[in-house]
C-alpha cells in the first residue's frame, strides 16, 4: 500500500528521476578527462570540440516544445533519460575522438531534453512557495546519486581493476533498466496548466534570458576546464579525480536543501549577489594557482556555489505566467547554450597558448551576471520583473 502510494506522488516522480540522471551522467563526467587523455590522446583543442559538439543538443533544446505535440512530456522526460543511459553505455565501446563525438552526441540529446523536461514539470508541479526549498532536495538526491556513483567508481577502478569500458556499460545498463521501471511504475499525472505548444520570447522575461545567457558561459568553463586543469597541471589520476567530485557531493548533499532556504529567506537578488561575487573572485583564483591541494579547494567552493543558482529558476518562475512554463524552459536551455555551443572550442585554443587567460575571461562573465543581478527586485512578481517597476510602485 505504502509503495502503491509512493507511485502517485508527482513529486517522487520527479525525486526519482533526479536520482537517476546523475547516477549515470556522473559516471560519464569523472571519468571524461582520463578516458579522452588515455584512450584517444586528446588535447585541450579535441577536448573543446567534444564539449561544444555535447552542447549543440543543449542549443536545440528548444525542439523539446514540438515534441510535447506528439507526446506527453512526463513520457518525453523519461525517454530522454533512457537515452542518456544508452549514450553512455556505448561510450567505452568507442574510445577514439570520432566515435567520442558520436557517443558524446547521443548522450547528450537525452541529457539535454532530459533537463528542459524535468525542469519545466517541477515548476508547474510544485507550488511557488515550495519551489526554492524542493530545488534544494533535489541537488541533495543528485548529490547522493553522485556520492553513489564516485565512491563505486573508486572501488571498481582503484581496487578491482574494472576498464573504462565495464564501468560505462554497467552504470549505463542499470540506469536503463531503472528508468524503465520507472516509466511502467508511475501514473501520468495532468498539468495544472495547459502549456503553451509553440515557442515564446517576451520581453518581459529579458532579464531572467540574460542571466541565463551569462550563467551557461561561464558555467562552460567550470564544466569543461575546471577539471581539465586538475588532469593536465596537476597530474590527477581517475581516483584522484573521483575523490574530488565526492567531496563535492558530499558538501552538496549536506548543504543543498538549506540553500533551498536561503533563497526563500533572502531572495533571489541577494543570493545571486552573493554567488557572481564569490565566482569572481574563485576565477581569477584559478587563473593563478599553483598548489594543487588549493585547487582543489578551489573546485569544491565553485561546485557548492552553482547551487545557488537555483535562484534564477525561483526568479522565473515568480515572473511567469504559468501556461509559459514548458516553451521558456526550452528556449532558456537554448539561450544557455548559444555561448555554449562556441566557449569551449574557442577557449581550447585559448588554453593551449595560456590557460590562466581562460578563467579570467570566466571572471569576466562573472562579473556581467553580477551587473545584471543588481536589476532583480526584492519580492519578483508578474507585473515586477525588474527593481525599476518594484521602485516606481513605491513612488506612486
Amino acid at each position: 500500500m505504502k509503495l502503491n502510494a509512493f507511485f502517485q506522488k508527482p513529486e517522487n516522480l520527479l525525486l526519482s528521476m533526479a536520482f537517476l540522471m546523475p547516477l549515470v551522467f556522473s559516471v560519464w563526467m569523472v571519468l571524461l578527462n582520463n578516458f579522452v587523455i588515455e584512450k584517444a590522446n586528446f588535447t585541450g583543442i579535441e577536448i573543446g570540440i567534444l564539449q561544444s559538439l555535447r552542447e549543440i543538443p543543449g542549443f536545440l533544446a528548444f525542439t523539446a516544445i514540438y515534441l510535447l505535440l506528439f507526446i506527453k512530456e512526463q513520457r518525453l522526460a523519461i525517454i530522454s533519460l533512457g537515452i542518456t543511459a544508452v549514450g553512455v553505455t556505448l561510450t567505452g565501446y568507442f574510445p577514439s575522438v570520432y566515435g567520442l563525438y558520436i557517443t558524446t552526441i547521443i548522450m547528450s540529446v537525452g541529457f539535454h531534453y532530459f533537463e528542459t523536461l524535468n525542469q519545466s514539470l517541477t515548476l508547474q508541479w510544485i507550488d511557488k512557495d515550495k519551489t526554492a526549498h524542493f530545488m534544494g532536495k533535489l541537488l541533495s538526491v543528485k548529490s547522493a546519486a553522485s556520492l553513489l556513483a564516485f565512491s563505486t567508481i573508486w572501488v571498481v577502478m582503484d581496487q578491482l581493476a574494472w576498464t573504462y569500458q565495464t564501468t560505462y556499460a554497467f552504470f549505463g545498463g542499470l540506469t536503463l533498466i531503472l528508468t524503465i521501471i520507472l516509466g511502467l511504475s508511475f501514473k501520468n499525472f495532468p498539468p495544472k496548466t495547459e502549456q503553451n505548444k509553440k515557442l515564446i520570447l517576451k520581453k518581459r522575461y529579458w532579464l531572467f534570458y540574460a542571466l541565463t545567457f551569462f550563467g551557461g558561459a561561464r558555467r562552460q568553463i567550470f564544466v569543461v576546464f575546471a577539471g581539465f586543469l586538475m588532469v593536465e597541471k596537476f597530474d590527477y589520476s581517475v581516483a584522484n579525480v573521483s575523490a574530488l567530485f565526492l567531496v563535492n557531493y558530499i558538501f552538496n548533499w549536506l548543504f543543498a536543501a538549506k540553500i533551498g532556504k536561503l533563497i526563500a529567506k533572502f531572495g533571489e537578488r541577494n543570493i545571486l549577489k552573493f554567488e557572481y561575487i564569490g565566482l569572481v573572485l574563485l576565477f581569477v583564483s584559478y587563473g593563478l594557482v599553483s598548489n594543487e591541494y588549493v585547487a582543489a579547494a578551489l573546485y569544491v567552493i565553485d561546485h557548492l556555489l552553482f547551487a545557488f543558482a537555483i535562484a534564477i529558476k525561483t526568479y522565473f518562475q515568480k515572473i511567469a505566467s504559468p501556461e509559459d512554463i514548458a516553451s521558456t524552459a526550452g528556449v532558456s536551455f537554448s539561450i544557455n547554450h548559444i555561448a555554449a555551443v562556441v566557449i569551449p572550442a574557442l577557449l581550447g585554443m585559448v588554453w593551449v597558448v595560456n590557460s590562466s587567460w581562460v578563467f579570467f575571461i570566466g571572471a569576466g562573465f562573472a562579473m556581467c551576471s553580477f551587473a545584471l543581478s543588481l536589476l532583480i527586485p526584492y519580492v519578483p512578481a508578474i507585473g515586477t520583473e525588474l527593481r525599476a517597476h518594484e521602485l516606481a510602485q513605491k513612488n506612486r
